[in-house]
């Protein structure tokens, strides 16, 4: 890291936990994701993709109160064309998942239980 004038940096943390965790974590998940069946694959792209055009939706035919906007929307108040805050918009995003990981810790035991019988062969 010296070398490449990286000392006392933070890509002189994350260079080295990509290359070491990085590998190890695809050699683990590699034999989870080959099992998942390909209709519940579909299925998921079919969720995210949904869930994605939440905010193509209510940017193309209602919102323009901010009262009434949705959460992909209320970002777009940090993005602005000239000299856009993505430092806010990164924050605003992580806030969002919060919600979604208090869920995902309080289902998880269901959810992955109810995986087994998603997709019948």
């Amino acid at each position: 890291m010296r070398d490449f004038g990286q000392l006392n940096t933070l890509g002189a943390l994350i260079l080295p936990h990509i290359a070491f965790s990085l590998p190890f974590a695809i050699w683990m998940l590699r034999g989870f994701v080959k099992g998942v069946p390909e209709a519940l694959e579909e299925a998921a792209l079919f969720s995210f993709i949904s869930a994605w055009n939440d905010f193509l939706f209510a940017k193309s035919f209602i919102i323009s109160d901010t009262s009434q906007s949705t959460l992909p929307m209320a970002l777009l108040v940090f993005y602005k064309p000239d000299d856009p805050d993505w430092g806010g918009v990164m924050a605003g995003a992580t806030v969002m998942t919060i919600p979604v990981l208090i869920f995902f810790v309080l289902v998880q035991r269901r959810l992955v239980s109810g995986l087994g019988g998603a997709v019948k062969d």
